[in-house]
């Protein structure tokens, strides 16, 4: 298959196919005489296994990580787990500080009247203060 009909069939742009190509998550492919890649049709399921695991927040190492578990023999299912736990503790972590970020700054905003000079403003203030 040639990468536009890959990447059309794995919901990703041409670009990325390249990428990952690049970033050796997916295999080099065989080249034509003229040069164009010639897929086969597995590198879809990897693909869309690289698009799914983006949209739930892995990293591109992350997503490497899995690939390896995924295609060695000694890996377990417990192996796959333990990697998506800590992902999981760090995007609740993320979620905690994004909180955090919120109630601040909601508390600047209500703080500020919204009329005067930008000298008095009270959300620029808050920016400036050591916490």
């Amino acid at each position: 298959m040639k990468i536009g009909a890959v990447a059309k069939a794995a919901g990703i742009g041409i670009d990325a196919v390249r990428f990952y190509e690049r970033q050796g998550l997916i295999p080099e492919p065989a080249r034509q005489p003229s040069g164009y890649r010639v897929y086969s049709p597995d590198v879809i399921l990897s693909l869309r296994f690289i698009r799914r695991a983006k949209e739930l927040g892995f990293s591109l190492k992350e997503i490497s990580e899995l690939l390896s578990l995924e295609n060695a023999a000694e890996a377990t299912a417990a192996d796959v787990k333990q990697l998506a736990e800590a992902k999981l503790a760090d995007m609740e972590e993320r979620i905690r500080a994004l909180q955090r970020m919120r109630r601040a700054l909601e508390q600047a905003v209500s703080g500020c009247p919204g009329k005067g000079p930008t000298s008095g403003c009270s959300i620029l203030r808050s920016l400036a203060e050591e916490k």
